[in-house]
């Protein structure tokens, strides 16, 4: 019987998140619906439903959105083919991608320009890893895993590797340790690519793991993040199971396990995390602590088309 739960902190909303749901939220305000959003603007599926409510309109590709209507491109990052096509559709253009994956960008562009051959440690399919592979195409080879990185061949001249923002910060490093061995003079970006956020939300669930017999993970399916802390959890030898809310909790989870931890992904709002706790209190459990109490103070300007004290300005 459950008698305790956790909350691992910090948890929810990083910097990106929150800068990329204000954008369209605030370009809402200012020019009213339809805003369309390509892709959703973050992953998870309570902020985009939110969203519609409210008038944005989600599309699967900037082809599909009326010439001369509002855009906002996701905090994932979008490849330079599709700004291209925004141009040639006369879209007005709000771009709302984390700084920490425009960093990621400027790497590969970067190193591409002084004939690297760059090897991306990322998820096939994630649309941040699309975004970055559109940089440079033909100078950049995906490798998803440690077993990849010991059989992927790359030519001969200089290499580099950068890494997706929202991995395993364990297993990521498996793969750049497998990288290094078998090419050692690869080179490293000047600073590590996966995020702050992500980091610490790891950070955060190892630490409580000792203390816990079962952890819940808010997030949608889609966030790799969301899903990595799962991983963090099993990796250690606890359960752990991902909830897009309190309805997704199967109580027979939670048989032989006192101590419940709560945490949530870096695109999961802190009211999912509330509803999760109101539903153990309907059952009785009351006593809710955090396991630790660690502040981030990252925070990142809207884009400046929407930017409060430029409420005149038009997106373009």
């Amino acid at each position: 019987m459950v008698k305790r739960i956790l909350l691992a902190s910090p948890r929810g909303y990083c910097a990106g998140v929150e800068r990329a749901v204000d954008t369209v939220e605030q370009a809402l305000d200012l020019w009213g619906p339809p805003v369309y959003v390509r892709k959703q603007i973050v992953h998870n599926i309570h902020v985009v439903r939110d969203l519609e409510e409210r008038g944005a309109i989600f599309v699967e590709s900037e082809t599909e959105i009326p010439p001369g209507a509002t855009v906002v491109f996701s905090a994932h990052g979008v490849a330079p083919a599709v700004h291209e096509n925004a141009r040639r559709l006369a879209l007005k253009t709000i771009d709302a991608t984390c700084p920490l994956v425009t960093k990621v960008h400027s790497e590969a562009r970067h190193y591409a320009k002084d004939g690297y051959t760059m090897v991306l440690v990322g998820h096939a399919g994630h649309e941040e890893v699309e975004g970055t592979m559109g940089e440079a195409p033909d100078s950049i080879v995906l490798v998803q895993s440690p077993e990849e990185a010991e059989t992927v061949e790359l030519p001969e001249g200089p290499l580099s590797y950068i890494t997706q923002t929202t991995l395993s910060v364990d297993e990521t490093n498996e793969v750049i340790e497998v990288l290094r061995r078998r090419f050692p003079r690869i080179e490293a970006p000047k600073k590590e690519d996966i995020c702050y956020a992500t980091t610490n939300r790891q950070r955060a669930v190892k630490a409580m793991l000792g203390s816990i017999d079962l952890l819940l993970v808010i997030g949608s399916r889609n966030s790799s993040n969301s899903n990595r802390l799962v991983e963090v959890a099993r990796a250690a030898g606890v359960e752990s199971y991902l909830i897009d809310d309190e309805a997704e909790i199967d109580e027979e989870w939670l048989d032989g396990a006192e101590t419940v931890g709560v945490t949530s992904g870096a695109s999961a709002p802190e009211r999912l995390v509330e509803r999760v706790l109101a539903w153990f209190a309907e059952r009785g459990v009351t006593d809710v602590s955090a396991f630790a109490e660690e502040r981030e103070d990252i925070f990142f300007k809207l884009p400046v088309q929407v930017r409060p004290e430029a409420p005149a300005r038009t997106p373009g």
